[in-house]
């Protein structure tokens, strides 16, 4: 008798194997002690501050956080994308109510993104490699924003509304396999381009961030069963930095400020997608 395929349903005396199915799904469950929560707490909110600033919601920082606290990969995607849209919805909220936004440059990047953020955020992506080649692109990107925060252009290009889309596809893809948002990707883009300047470049990456989490956590939406008990605590101190981050950057950054800070928090987010 072939125990393997007896599926628990052999009666011989010889046969002790016991058959466990082989797909069942299990509740990934986190425990962590009350420092270990409050502490994390304090590192979400220094993420969100500091990524709001400029438009983003802090999801690479976020994941790296929890990496730092080894949370479990199907704790944090889901958490890191929960986070992303209530920082999301903040920040887009201020930016554009302090008039940094443009439909135009938005839309065409959104029409793209959503539906493929949705595919990425269902799909996990075995391997390293491809946090190393985003890590050094977004290395890349921190450096040359750096350096040119003093050759800002006055005027902007018209952005091509095909390749724009063309471009969403990727990012949106890109997004929801990766658990952020986009913005990490997108800011430098319009930048470099000159698709738009730095402002309306925060206050349309905070758009763009906000439809892909929310499309990149329905794609996964199994995974909700995941949140961990502490996210009430990690959301309100998400809630707190992004507002402050973003109230302060959409009414007194410059530009070039603007520039600077996003160098920061690509770096960041490069260094986390080498490193974790």
């Amino acid at each position: 008798t072939d125990l393997y395929h007896c599926r628990g349903r052999c009666t011989l005396s010889s046969c002790r194997r016991e058959w466990n199915p082989p797909f069942q799904p299990a509740l990934v469950t986190t425990v962590m002690d009350p420092v270990s929560v409050v502490l994390l707490a304090l590192l979400i909110l220094a993420a969100a501050l500091l990524y709001s600033s400029v438009g983003h919601a802090g999801a690479s920082g976020y994941l790296a956080a929890m990496a730092l606290f080894g949370l479990a990969p199907a704790v944090m995607k889901p958490t890191a994308l929960a986070l992303n849209i209530l920082v999301a919805a903040i920040a887009f909220t201020l930016f554009y109510r302090a008039g940094c936004f443009s439909w135009s440059v938005f839309w065409p990047f959104a029409l793209g993104a959503v539906p493929f953020a949705f595919i990425g955020g269902s799909l996990t992506l075995p391997g390293p490699a491809y946090k190393i080649i985003v890590g050094l692109v977004l290395l890349y990107s921190a450096v040359r924003l750096f350096l040119t925060t003093g050759q800002q252009n006055l005027t902007t290009r018209p952005l091509p509304v095909g390749v724009a889309v063309f471009l969403g596809v990727g990012i949106g893809f890109l997004s929801g396999l990766t658990g952020v948002g986009g913005g990490i990707f997108l800011s430098p883009l319009l930048l470099f381009m000159g698709w738009a300047d730095a402002r309306n470049t925060a206050g349309v990456s905070s758009a763009f961030i906000l439809v892909n989490s929310v499309a990149g956590l329905l794609g996964h939406y199994s995974s909700v069963a995941n949140l961990p008990a502490a996210i009430p605590l990690w959301a309100a101190a998400a809630g707190a930095g992004g507002w402050a981050g973003a109230r302060y950057g959409s009414r007194r950054f410059s530009g070039a400020t603007i520039r600077r800070t996003l160098s920061a928090v690509l770096v960041i987010a490069g260094l986390k997608m080498i490193f974790t």
